[in-house]
């Protein structure tokens, strides 16, 4: 059986720079604390752990009592959140992806010119969550081509539209047609991260050549997701797994090729160990 694994699988740029700066402050200093998990991957939040860097789902009012080695995850945070950490004396550790940073830039900059902020993306998602607090003003956010066709805001304002930077491009290009033609007169910046665009891309590449499409990653992995359902429109055949043991290729009776591609805060041990599974 011949197992074609995509090239772009596994940490992006961002996470890993987020994951290297955790375990920085680790052998410096512990405890450490993330503001939530620092990226959506289980295995590596469990594996910091046994280093001492912790996770804390919680409101910034619980690092009031300062003092705390505080790190802001990939994913970033709002304006407020970062702010009110560091005014409680603790020692603040700026991790965010700079392709979300970029974002964050853009959305005040606009927001303060009086332009109506528009994000493509998952409403509920930290990213998400994060790119709306740097705005001045309220944000429009539209998750999909038919919320597009919904969409409605003020003809006087301009629209300024960014994206989840795990957004699917193809999307993303789609639902900008779909309000421009509705006469409004926007700026769209396309802040998908090029690590994104081409991990979906040679996903999609590969699944069309594969009787089977194996998509590794997180549970709440916003960009494992995407290329889940990237690689299913192409290969039915196409099955979600967190690592390894998830493996079952028991229902299929034959595979001559079986393809492998990973979200962006899969490890590569992980990505491996799959590998190994396929070729045995």
């Amino acid at each position: 059986m011949e197992v074609i694994t995509a090239k772009s699988a596994g940490f992006c740029f961002g996470v890993r720079r987020a994951v290297d700066m955790a375990r920085q402050k680790a052998k410096e200093h512990t405890p450490v604390y993330t503001y939530g998990p620092i990226i959506h991957n289980e295995n590596v939040v469990a594996d910091l752990e046994e280093q001492g860097v912790f996770s804390m789902e919680a409101e910034p009012s619980s690092f009031a009592s300062g003092d705390k080695d505080i790190i802001i995850r990939s994913h970033g945070v709002t304006k407020e959140v970062a702010e009110k950490m560091a005014s409680f004396g603790n020692r603040v550790t700026d991790a965010t992806c700079p392709f979300v940073k970029k974002i964050h830039r853009i959305v005040a900059e606009h927001s303060a010119e009086g332009e109506q902020i528009v994000i493509f993306g998952t409403a509920s998602h930290p990213e998400v969550v994060g790119i709306k607090g740097w705005s001045s003003t309220p944000c429009i956010v539209v998750a999909d081509e038919k919320e597009a066709e919904m969409f409605v805001a003020d003809t006087q304002k301009t629209l300024c539209i960014v994206a989840q930077t795990t957004f699917p491009y193809k999307k993303f290009q789609d639902m900008v047609e779909i309000i421009k033609e509705k006469g409004y007169n926007i700026s769209a910046f396309n802040t998908i991260c090029n690590a994104t665009e081409e991990r979906q891309r040679e996903a999609a590449e590969i699944a069309s050549k594969v009787d089977v499409m194996l998509v590794i990653g997180g549970r709440n992995s916003s960009n494992s997701a995407k290329l889940f359902q990237i690689c299913k429109e192409i290969c039915p055949n196409t099955i979600f797994l967190q690592t390894a043991q998830d493996m079952d290729l028991s229902g299929f009776l034959s595979i001559d090729r079986i393809g492998i591609t990973a979200g962006a805060s899969t490890p590569n041990y992980i990505i491996k160990e799959v590998q190994t599974k396929c070729q045995k």
